[in-house]
């Protein structure tokens, strides 16, 4: 485990060193604000006299937020007060100084002190400010309020989440909030790159609803829910769909594993470790679909052999035979992992003069090196008098002269050896932005994402996965195939894997190698446990990685035994994608800026720890403390998932202050409670909470969860009906937005609904939507155009099988 540093030598190595950001936080996606700092960014937090909200979220130890602890470290304090008109103008002079603006205020909170965008643009021509709010700056919903489980519901999450016949359960911590923060400093970052490249500034309208949508368990993209040749929106169950029989949650002698046995070679390995009796030796079995038949059958097998063991031991006996198994672990645990450990994952937070807990330490490493906490948050106001005594506004850079709007990272050439979701969205977030990337795919080790029940060539998560791209077909395992993989790395800018640690160094093409052929090359090393530590070279999926962190323990009902719910998730492959993104670009930035490229690596199982920092800080200091809460806020009442009139129909509904409990029983009609002191607090109505959720419950069971969000939303209370996936075209925010474009492809029979930005611009273009490439596809037009080969040659490379091309692609 390490512990906070903070020396000149790792600052000056951070990729984002120079990049003054200044920040209002929201309390929702303050850790976007923090990631930019953890990687080196100067991150200002703009504070009225009094001090941020923030200060005070909960939970608290101590009377010290956690939330702020984790949220704000490595962040400087600035005070100024907005209402006056000096501190107006002192705010205009740090605009003047800074970079990137992120602006955490509802819509129309700086246009009403006289700082509107416009007004900063004109003062600082390259801002980049980044507005994040609830639902976006324009469209119906733009005023709306939302919390953490109003967004889960709205985006399309909740309706998919917990067990058949049940009610739908919330997942755990703040993963709603906590995802568009990671989606949000993709887009900051975005939106930097094009600054440093156009010259001009730019405002970005992040909509925190749709971010929720596009990476927190999506129904467009990548999501391995779709079916006979539909999106998932339109092939997912009213109710909450059966979790996937093939990740089975196993009981064993003191508590659970979950495995995950999905190739030839894994099931053989199974079925070795069942004996030569059991009755599923056929070699039909090899196949996916075959075993999903008989998956329960083969499942009871399994727990009755497992039953008798303890985890640790399964754990060790399925690394000797080769199957992917993974104990089923609760945050105590998580925190005494000797893998999380051994490799840095937590470090040691003063959380006030005497007193330590244990926190995630930040979510990639640069270089080796573990780019996190250094610094604790600042004290209110600590850093104002040497920010505003240092200002000192830096040279605007050339207004570029465009046409029109720009895809940012249109130049840039990546090599993608992204395989399954993760690795598909990663060069995906790329390819739509303008750069070219090329897919890298050999038949001999197929991508697990071209793999399918039916075995079709082209599958809707496919087409939208890989869509923007190029394939070639190369043999990374032929002396030529590596050289001619090499000339490409010579001509590209970044190479994206996500292969287990040591898959390209056993091939010759190690980060050592690579960077020797290209020294500004940027590489992304992601993988399921990390690049270090004991467990480095375990086999990780994502749902071993969600046993192994805590979250598939936590994600449940708290009082139904053995109800894990998180067995049709995907989490985390998008978020950890965009986290991946997040170091490339960093290190881009920083190529700018030294002409060296570099290596960027995560842990995908570190995304889950990192995105609940306050969380685990919490079960440090107060041991059984992160425990499963269902749809009950530990903190406030009412705030929860209430049942609507209709079938399977619910609202969230979130009440954080005292005066939105006023609110909320004017518009139920319950003026009758408005003088009972002791439901006035929100300590008193904790201590009341049934008959609170009674009172709300019993006008909720009488509403439609739409008309319900309507008249509460109006009268300012966070509320928000449960969205279905097939619900989301005619969505009228999204509609006017324009979230959803259709995407075709000739080897599907109609066209697919598919996310279109990750943000609205003023500048930034939206993205093209090419159809993804079938395998290898592209291998002639690439290696004439970029390895300079002629027709004759590439024949025979590809008759030598150092080069592949497309096989006929079937009719649609």
């Amino acid at each position: 485990m390490s512990t906070i540093a903070s020396t000149a030598a790792l600052n000056e190595s951070l990729p984002l060193k120079g990049l003054r950001v200044v920040e209002f936080a929201n309390g929702k996606t303050d850790m976007t604000g923090r990631i930019l700092a953890d990687l080196g960014a100067e991150v200002i937090l703009l504070e009225p006299p009094q001090g941020s909200p923030v200060r005070q979220q909960v939970p608290l130890h101590d009377g010290v937020s956690l939330y702020f602890a984790t949220h704000h470290a490595n962040k400087r304090s600035l005070v100024l007060d907005l209402q006056t008109a000096r501190g107006r103008e002192q705010f205009l002079n740090v605009i003047a100084t800074t970079d990137l603006l992120l602006d955490g205020n509802p819509p129309g909170i700086l246009e009403a002190v006289g700082l509107s965008a416009d007004t900063l643009l004109a003062a600082k021509p390259d801002l980049t400010i980044l507005a994040i709010t609830d639902f976006g700056l324009t469209g119906p919903y733009r005023d709306y309020i939302a919390s953490n489980s109003v967004h889960t519901a709205m985006a399309g999450v909740l309706c998919r989440s917990g067990s058949p016949g049940l009610d739908p359960l919330l997942p755990p911590g703040a993963l709603a909030w906590e995802s568009a923060a990671i989606q949000a400093t993709f887009v900051a970052l975005l939106g930097q790159w094009q600054k440093q490249h156009s010259g001009r500034g730019d405002v970005l309208d992040f909509s925190i609803y749709e971010a929720v949508a596009q990476v927190l368990d999506p129904g467009l993209g990548v999501t391995g829910s779709a079916s006979a040749g539909k999106s998932a929106l339109d092939s997912t169950p009213h109710g909450r769909p059966v979790a996937m029989p093939l990740y089975p949650i196993v009981p064993c002698k003191d508590g659970y594993v979950r495995l995950c046995v999905l190739n030839p070679r894994q099931w053989q390995a199974m079925s070795d470790w069942l004996g030569d009796e059991h009755p599923f030796r056929d070699p039909q079995y090899a196949n996916i679909a075959k075993r999903m038949a008989v998956a329960n059958e083969l499942n009871e097998l399994i727990a009755q052999l497992f039953e008798s063991s303890a985890a640790a031991d399964l754990v060790l006996e399925a690394q000797r035979r080769g199957v992917p198994l993974s104990a089923m672990s609760i945050p105590t645990q998580v925190l005494q992992d000797e893998h999380f450990n051994a490799r840095g994952t937590f470090t040691q937070l003063q959380v006030k003069p005497g007193v330590q807990g244990k926190v995630p330490a930040g979510y990639l490493e640069v270089d080796g090196v573990r780019a996190g906490l250094r610094d604790l948050a600042p004290e209110l106001g600590q850093d104002s008098e040497a920010i505003l005594a240092s200002l000192e506004a830096g040279p605007l850079r050339e207004q570029a002269v465009a046409s029109g709007p720009t895809l940012p990272l249109t130049g840039l050439r990546v090599l993608d050896l992204g395989v399954i979701v993760a690795g598909a969205e990663a060069g995906r977030l790329f390819a739509d932005q303008g750069a070219e990337v090329i897919k890298v795919e050999n038949r001999a080790f197929p991508d697990g994402g071209r793999q399918s029940m039916t075995g079709a060539a082209m599958t809707p998560s496919i087409a939208q996965g890989h869509r923007n791209k190029l394939s070639i077909g190369i043999n990374l395992r032929s002396d030529k195939g590596r050289e001619l993989f090499k000339q490409l790395v010579v001509q590209s800018d970044v190479l994206l894997s996500n292969f287990k640690p040591g898959t390209l160094e056993s091939l010759g093409l190690g980060p050592e190698v690579l960077l020797a052929v290209n020294p500004r090359i940027v590489l992304m090393e992601s993988s399921a446990l990390g690049n270090s530590g004991p467990q480095s070279r375990t086999l990780g999926y994502g749902p071993l990685v969600r046993a192994s962190t805590g979250l598939s323990s936590l994600w449940c009902y708290p009082q139904v035994t053995n109800s894990h719910s998180d067995g049709v998730t995907i989490y985390p492959d998008h978020i950890a994608a965009r986290v991946a993104a997040i170091g490339v670009l960093a290190l881009l930035i920083r190529r700018e800026r030294t002409g060296r490229g570099g290596v960027v690596s995560m842990a995908q199982a570190e995304v889950f720890l990192n995105s609940n920092p306050e969380h685990f800080l919490r079960e440090s200091l107060q041991p059984g403390s992160f425990v499963p809460r269902g749809n009950q806020s530990e903190f406030f009442a009412p705030d929860g998932i209430y049942a609507c009139a209709g079938e399977d129909q619910w609202c969230a509904l979130s009440v954080s202050d005292d005066q939105q409990w006023q609110y909320l029983l004017q518009v139920i009609g319950r003026t009758d409670v408005l003088d009972d002191q002791g439901l006035a607090s929100n300590a008193g109505r904790l201590a009341r909470r049934d008959e609170v959720d009674a009172i709300v419950g019993a006008w909720l069971l009488q509403q439609s969860p739409r008309d319900a969000t309507v008249v509460l939303q109006a009268a300012g209370v966070p509320a928000g009906f449960m969205q279905r996936l097939s619900e989301y075209r005619d969505d009228p925010q999204f509609k006017a937005r324009g979230f959803i474009r259709s995407l075709e492809h000739p080897g599907l029979p109609t066209p697919l609904p598919t996310e279109n930005r990750v943000v609205l611009s003023r500048h930034m273009a939206e993205p093209e939507l090419r159809p993804a490439p079938y395998q290898g596809e592209h291998t002639r037009e690439v290696a004439h155009r970029l390895l300079g080969l002629d027709a004759n040659q590439i024949d025979r490379l590809i008759a030598a099988g150092d080069l592949e091309d497309m096989q006929q692609a079937p009719a649609a």
